[in-house]
This record gives C-alpha cells, sequence and structure tokens, in this order.
C-alpha cells in the first residue's frame, strides 16, 4: 500500500501486513484521548480510524471537549493512554498547551505521544513547540487528511512502543539492581524474580505478564518438593510464593513442568518457557505472548538468561544464609533473632490483648543424656509441629534457645491455660512416649513501642522466676521484678568494683572465755560501707556474692587478711588469740580451696591452730562429701574448725560425726530465750551434746548478764556479743585488746 493509497477522502481501512508496523505490545486497544471541543472532529477522526487494527489491537477512543475534561480522562486512565491528539485553541487560545504542560509537569506523564492539532495555522512556530512541549506532531487541521492521521497514529504508536520497552527494561532492572542490593530482606527473592519476568518481557517486546517458577520450599520455608511462584508480574502477581498449580492454568502447569523436567528453553505459540540454571539452583520463567519469538529475540534472551543465572543463584545462596541466621535449622521455626524481629515490629502493638511466653522443657537434658541427642532432637520437632497444628496462625512461633519456645499472639491463645493443654498429652519420640513438663514465663505487651530485645528479657526474667515457683509452672513479668533483678545487678556490679577497689573492710568482734571473760579469740566479721558514712548489711551482700561467684575472691582476700592480722597481733603479743573465718559452700566447691588456704597461713608464717574456720549446717547438708574431705585436710593441716549457727538447720547427726569439729557455736535465737526464770531447753541441748561430743561450746548474741550466768551454768565455755563487744575495725580491736589486758 503506498502513501498515494492515502490521499483521498474515502475511509481507509489498513490491513496489518507488518510491513509498516513494528511488532508492539499485544492483547489490549490502544487509547486513544482525542481532545477537541468541536463535536465534528471528534466524530471525523474516530470514523478515520476506526477500523485501523495495528498489531491484532484496535484502537479504543477516549473523548474530552475541553482542557478540563482533559485533565480528568487522564487521571482516570493514566499511562494507558497511548496517544493523545490535542487541539490547541479550546476554552482558551492557549488551552492545549497548559494540557502539554500539565501532562509532562504535573502528572509527569512522559509516555504518551501528543499529536497538536490546530484550526489556526501559523499561530505558534511549529519548531519552538515541539522543543519546549515534547509533542510528536504540530499540524493544522487541514493538513491531516486521512492518508496522513493514518500515518502519524502510526508513527506515533511506533515511538509509544518505544518508549514503553525502554521504561520496562528500566523497571526490570531497577527489581533486579535493588534485589541485588537487598538480598538479606525478606522480599529480595520475590523483587528479583519479578525484575526478570518484566526485563525478559521488554525485551523481546511484551506486556510484562509473566511468572518465575522453580522447586524451592527451601526459600519459602516449605519442606515439600512443589513448584512455588518465586516472583510474577502483570495478572499473575498475586500468586507469589504459591504453588504454581494455585494458578489454575493447565498450559502454566504442563509447560513449566516439562521445561524443569526436560531442563531446556520451550517455545510455543501462545508462550515461551525459559530455563535458568546455575549451581544446581533451577528455575522457569514463563512469559505469555500471542506471537512466536524471533531467532534475534531467543539468541538476545540466550544473553540476557547467562547472566541473570548468576544472580539467581545468589538470590539463592543469600537467602540460604539468611535462613542460618534467622531459622532455626531443626524445626525451621523463627530463631532467636528472628524472633527480637518479630518484636520489633510496631504491628504486634497495634491491637489490644497481646502477650509474649516462653516455654522452657523441663530436664530436656535428661533425654539427651539417656536417649541421645536424636530423640532430644526428634522431640524438639513433634513439640514445634504441636505448636503448629495447635495453636491459631495468629500466633507467632519460634525456637529461642536448646529447649526453649517462643509465642506471640492474642493473650486469649497464649497463656497457661491453653499453652498447658498442649502438653497434657505425651510425645511419640521413636518407640519411646514421652510426657514433657514446662516452665512458662509470659509477658503482657500494652499499646506502647518496645526494643524487641527489652520485650525478651521481660519475659525471660518471668521465665527464671517461674523455675522458683512451688505451686504454679509460669509467672507473668511485673515490673517489681524487674526493678528487683535491676537492683541486685546494680549491687552486684557494685560491689564488685569496691571490691576491685579494695573497699571493702574486715572488721573482728572479741571472743571471751564465759569464767575469766579474758579475750581467747575474734571472729573475723566483713564489712561494706555504702559510701555515706554507713554498711550494707552482710544478710543483703553475701548473699549476692555467693550468686554472683565473687564470694571466692572475697573469701580468698578475708583468708589472707586474717592471716595478716593474726601476724600483726603476734607482733603485738596477742600470739596466742584466734580468729574465726566464715567459709561458704562456693568455696568448697573451689577445687583450690584448701590450697589456698595453706598459701595464706604459710605467706603470713602464721600457726594454723590460730585460724578457726567456721561451717553452716547449711553448707553442710549442701555438699557433704565435698566439705568434709576439704575440712578433713584442713585439720590434719592444723586448721581448727568450728559449726555455726547449730540447731537451726537439719542437718544429720551421722555427717556431724564424721566432721573434724572443735567447736559448736550457740547460735543467738537460742540464746535470746534466756529469760529470768525461763529454761532454754535448745540451748541446754547443744552445750550437752558439745560436752558429750568433746567439744568446745561458744555462745553467740550474748547481750544481757543474765544470759551469760544461765550459759555458765549449762557448762558453755566461750561467749562473744554486745555484753562483751561489738564488732570493730582493726586499730579499735588493739585499743581494746590493751584496755582489757
Amino acid at each position: 500500500m503506498s502513501a498515494m493509497d492515502y490521499d483521498n477522502d474515502e475511509l481507509v481501512f489498513l490491513d496489518d501486513d507488518g510491513s509498516v508496523e513494528e511488532q508492539i505490545l499485544l492483547g489490549k486497544d490502544w487509547n486513544i484521548l482525542i481532545v477537541d471541543d468541536d463535536e465534528e472532529i471528534h466524530t471525523v477522526t474516530r470514523l478515520a480510524l476506526s477500523d485501523l487494527i495495528v498489531n491484532d489491537r484496535k484502537l479504543n477512543f477516549i473523548h474530552a471537549y475541553s482542557a478540563k475534561q482533559a485533565k480528568e480522562k487522564l487521571h482516570e486512565h493514566g499511562n494507558s493512554i497511548a496517544i493523545i491528539l490535542l487541539d490547541v485553541v479550546m476554552e482558551t487560545d492557549d488551552a492545549g498547551f497548559d494540557v502539554v504542560k500539565y501532562i509532562r509537569e504535573d502528572m509527569k506523564l512522559f509516555e504518551p505521544r501528543i499529536i497538536l492539532r490546530t484550526g489556526q495555522p501559523g499561530y505558534a512556530p511549529e519548531e519552538q513547540v515541539i522543543k519546549v512541549y515534547d509533542i510528536n506532531d504540530y499540524k493544522t487541521k487541514t493538513e491531516l487528511t486521512r492518508a496522513k492521521l493514518l500515518t502519524t497514529i502510526i508513527s506515533s504508536l511506533r515511538s509509544y512502543q518505544q518508549i514503553i520497552t525502554i521504561s520496562q527494561s528500566r523497571a526490570g532492572l531497577e527489581k533486579i539492581i535493588t534485589s541485588s542490593a537487598n538480598l538479606f530482606e525478606e522480599h529480595s527473592v520475590k523483587e528479583f524474580c519479578e525484575g526478570v519476568v518484566t526485563q525478559i518481557s521488554s525485551l523481546i517486546g511484551l506486556d510484562s505478564e509473566g511468572l518465575l517458577c522453580a522447586r524451592a520450599g527451601s526459600l519459602l520455608d516449605r519442606e515439600d518438593e512443589q513448584v512455588y511462584v518465586l516472583g510474577a508480574a502483570g495478572e499473575y502477581a498475586k500468586f507469589i510464593n504459591h504453588p504454581v498449580v494455585d494458578v489454575k492454568n493447565s498450559e502454566i502447569e504442563e509447560n513449566v513442568s516439562r521445561c524443569l523436567r526436560l531442563k531446556k528453553h520451550v517455545f510455543e505459540p501462545s508462550c515461551s518457557v525459559l530455563f535458568i540454571s546455575r549451581a544446581g539452583f533451577e528455575a522457569a520463567v514463563y512469559v505469555k505472548q500471542t506471537h512466536e519469538i524471533s531467532e534475534l529475540d531467543k539468541n538476545l534472551l540466550e544473553v540476557f538468561l547467562s547472566s541473570i543465572s548468576v544472580g539467581y543463584e545468589n538470590v539463592n545462596l543469600f537467602h540460604e544464609l539468611r535462613n542460618a541466621a534467622f531459622r532455626d535449622w531443626l524445626t525451621r521455626l523463627p530463631n532467636r533473632n528472628e524472633f527480637i524481629n518479630m518484636l520489633d515490629k510496631p504491628h504486634i502493638f497495634a491491637g489490644e490483648n497481646y502477650t509474649v511466653a516462653l516455654i522452657d522443657v523441663n530436664h530436656f537434658s535428661d533425654i539427651n543424656d539417656g536417649l541421645g541427642q536424636e530423640a532430644g532432637n526428634e522431640l524438639l520437632r513433634a513439640i514445634s509441629d504441636r505448636f503448629q497444628s495447635s495453636l491459631d496462625a495468629k500466633v507467632q512461633k519460634g525456637r529461642i534457645g536448646a529447649d526453649v519456645f517462643g509465642l506471640i499472639g492474642p493473650d486469649e491463645l497464649v497463656c497457661p491455660k491453653s499453652i498447658n493443654k498442649i502438653f497434657q498429652s505425651s510425645f511419640t519420640v521413636g518407640d519411646h512416649t514421652l510426657p514433657v513438663n514446662i516452665t512458662l514465663g509470659l509477658c503482657k505487651l500494652d499499646n506502647k513501642r518496645h526494643i524487641g530485645i527489652e520485650i525478651l528479657k521481660r519475659t525471660n526474667i518471668a521465665l527464671n522466676r517461674a523455675k522458683k515457683n512451688l505451686t504454679d509452672n509460669f509467672e507473668y513479668y511485673a515490673k517489681d521484678i524487674e526493678d528487683q533483678t535491676t537492683w541486685r545487678l546494680d549491687m552486684i556490679r557494685r560491689l564488685r568494683s569496691d571490691f576491685a577497689a579494695r573497699k571493702l573492710q574486715l572488721w573482728f568482734q572479741p571472743q571471751v572465755d564465759l569464767l575469766s571473760e579474758k579475750v581467747v579469740g575474734m571472729e573475723g566479721l566483713l564489712r561494706w560501707p555504702d559510701g555515706e558514712g554507713g554498711y550494707i548489711s552482710p544478710a543483703v551482700f553475701v548473699p549476692l556474692a555467693e550468686y554472683s561467684g565473687l564470694i571466692v575472691d572475697i573469701g580468698e582476700w578475708v583468708l589472707e587478711e586474717s592471716c595478716r592480722r593474726l601476724q600483726a597481733l603476734k607482733e603485738k603479743g596477742y600470739g596466742h588469740l584466734r580468729v574465726a573465718v566464715n567459709i561458704s559452700i562456693p568455696q568448697f566447691r573451689d577445687r583450690l580451696f584448701v590450697e589456698k588456704v595453706q598459701q595464706a597461713l604459710s605467706k603470713a608464717n602464721c600457726d594454723p591452730s590460730l585460724l578457726e574456720l567456721e561451717i553452716t549446717e547449711s553448707v553442710v547438708m549442701d555438699e557433704p562429701q565435698i566439705v568434709i574431705d576439704a575440712l578433713r585436710s584442713l585439720k590434719e593441716f592444723g586448721v581448727k574448725i568450728a559449726i555455726d549457727d547449730f540447731g537451726t538447720g537439719f542437718s544429720s547427726m551421722s555427717y556431724l560425726q564424721q566432721l573434724p569439729l572443735d567447736r559448736l557455736k550457740v547460735d543467738r535465737s537460742f540464746v535470746k530465750d534466756i529469760k529470768p526464770g525461763a529454761s532454754a531447753v535448745l540451748a541446754e541441748t547443744i552445750v550437752t551434746l558439745g560436752n558429750k561430743l568433746g567439744l568446745l561450746t561458744i555462745a553467740e548474741g550474748v547481750e544481757k548478764r543474765e544470759q551469760a550466768s544461765y550459759m555458765i551454768k549449762l557448762g558453755c565455755d566461750e561467749a562473744q556479743g554486745y555484753l562483751y563487744a561489738k564488732p570493730m575495725p582493726f586499730d579499735a580491736l588493739l585499743a581494746f585488746l590493751e584496755e582489757h589486758d
């Protein structure tokens, strides 16, 4: 068909023989916006172009009769408009130019092609208008005969197609680049795969409609071998992360399956399925089409796919790394890191009444030790599976530690009753049926935003508290619990710091012979200055020192300081006095304890018989054999042994007989019971027992003369208490000894 065929006034129907048009977008009508205030122009244009078919696509006409209407239609149809036939002069002389400016500058629409038409030739310089306003053509209405109008439309569609192709290509590359730059983010696989689909479509001049599929259950934390849609564009986007069977399209399912099975491209008239393979990671890219792909396009795709396969491998590898960082390898549940990330997300605070729970499997180590680690792993998987099947999808699950699971969900689902119900029935592990007991720590969330690690810390505080609960297996977090924990940690930190700075002091309380009231020794008592002129009670800081393990180092210092003071007393002429030192169970657990005592004595050149170690009944009963063995070794070395607070515990008499004791201390609580005209049966029993065992006895807490007199009647040997002297620093002790010598 020659150009002369268009120079007439009859309607022209262009045959689609492919000689004029390039292959362009398929399957949809071309949207043409006609903007003119003359109804006749609309009619003539529509009649002239109504039967024009360009590459199997008809023209769809959208009409506007003013600049204002044109803007409304543009907002309604946006980028789907391919060509705008725009009158220059409408309600104003430059209304058309105003629409062009609105399209390009305000709406930022750069793809639609604009053909300006004017009934006033010479109104504006044609060259200047095209340069300034980015329009495709500028013609007077008399110039646009039917033939020229057709040619202009086809030329403009060609330009529009080229711009759309470039735009699609850029969009596809942006998705690939963005996903490559954010491979550790959850959406990276989706973004990358969607970018691949879009890029392939643009390369071969198609709408970006297609999907990328693979047997990639691991990427989606699924265990099955189904083929999943990893990325998609166009109408298939809603199927991302779904099995390809959910698309309900037999052509797609069959061709994708064939591509993956044959491990090669599949080219059909209606679609192409392209095979991607790299280092064992395989995928199939389905692209919808209405014509066969040319050999040139196939070669282009080969080059592109060989390049993109490297990116696909990287996406898979990085996703595996991300899974290793944020997924528990055994149960496939989110691990501790991901659980904290989940707690960090603000949506969990959007709803009312949400709770976080930590579930600790009691005595899990016994299962590992008794049945083997594989049995333990099977039990953990079984617990994970029961969580998944028993709890609503609203509840998020995680494995926080070796035998600790985490839950986040509504209060009515994440509560002791519902969680304990899950563990009412036993678990089957291999040939074993195992009942499982648990401990729960729970933390209710408020509508305030908190840091995830802080929420986990609070829940863990509740869990630790629950482990000490003797009546229930659960505990809810309360602020006073955290305050108490924070106070304890602060005190331990402060104690450690003050001990390192040598701020702790060793004071001494004299012990006297009850009959002569002469000083026979003293007890070393630890004092911790509070920095404000007072002292922190040993009842407060000694348990903290034992809890933190600092008591071992402090105890060693007390021993060394006591021996040093013994040597100083000897130099002052008081070499006959002994010093008693309290020993705790953590010190006995120190395998070097006996050696440290011996070294302290040797270093100070002290007589071992002047050092007396005091132990309580609770220490003996905690680790009886360790204590007995250590005391026997020290007894052989010459050290004296006393048992403190005797009668307040529940010690076994058999253990008492095995201890190499020298002295029994009658606890102050029994001495306090001594009153005029009354008998103190327990104090009498302890003194009598001591005498029967051939041990010396010493009464603690003697504050009144009648108490001292009564203890003398019972046959008690020694005493210490405020009646005789209060605890005092070493310099004050020397002055006291001089005064009472």
